[in-house]
């Protein structure tokens, strides 16, 4: 399976799923790395590990159309199987959405919690679990069909730092195993039910 990873920032899910992909028995390979911003660990991982880059900024387009139609073109020009958005802090917008199957991590366990703060808006509704989902993008914020979720349990001395910590250990081992099921085992979608294999 042909994977182009879209990141923003540190990039440590795509180093997770850079050193599955070491494996050929994993099933899947990183074709390209896209970023929204330059300058950034994500971009420089990807490097590290040969895996070509581009960078595809909001600012040096018009609008967002246009964004959205440049990024569907930087993607495309790596014919992947599956976008994975990897820390990409950017809605897509339907050109996208329309032409490649993409999934998404977020910090929560789907439907609660959606937007930029998971960790802190589970602390502070006080729920005692709380979690990761990879799901399919669609065009709603962290709507779409669940593909995998894991849960960790919430401290009571928990800040939102130390519990997106926690989140995160989870949320790689998630994305690596479901990646490489997908790939190894196929999937599909029917209405909003996910099947691997």
């Amino acid at each position: 399976m042909r994977l182009v990873v879209l990141v923003s920032g540190t990039g440590t899910n795509l180093q997770a799923l850079l050193d599955a992909c070491a494996d050929p028995a994993y099933g899947a390979e990183v074709v390209a790395v896209g970023a929204d911003r330059d300058g950034i660990e994500g971009l420089a991982r990807a490097q590290r590990a040969g895996v070509p880059t581009f960078v595809c900024r909001v600012r040096d387009h018009e609008s967002r159309a246009d964004w959205d139609g440049a990024l569907l073109e930087a993607v495309a020009a790596y014919e992947p199987d599956l976008v994975v958005s990897a820390g990409f802090m950017k809605l897509v917008g339907p050109p996208l959405l329309e032409r490649f199957p993409m999934v998404n991590t977020h910090p929560a366990l789907c439907p609660a919690f959606p937007g930029t703060q998971g960790a802190a808006d589970a602390l502070a509704y006080g729920v005692k679990v709380t979690g990761a989902t990879l799901f399919v993008v669609d065009d709603g914020v962290d709507t779409g069909p669940i593909v995998a979720q894991a849960t960790v349990p919430v401290a009571d001395d928990d800040t939102p730092a130390s519990l997106h910590e926690r989140i995160k250990v989870v949320e790689r081992s998630m994305l690596v195993d479901s990646i490489g099921r997908m790939a190894r085992e196929g999937w599909s979608v029917t209405g909003r039910h996910v099947r691997i294999g």
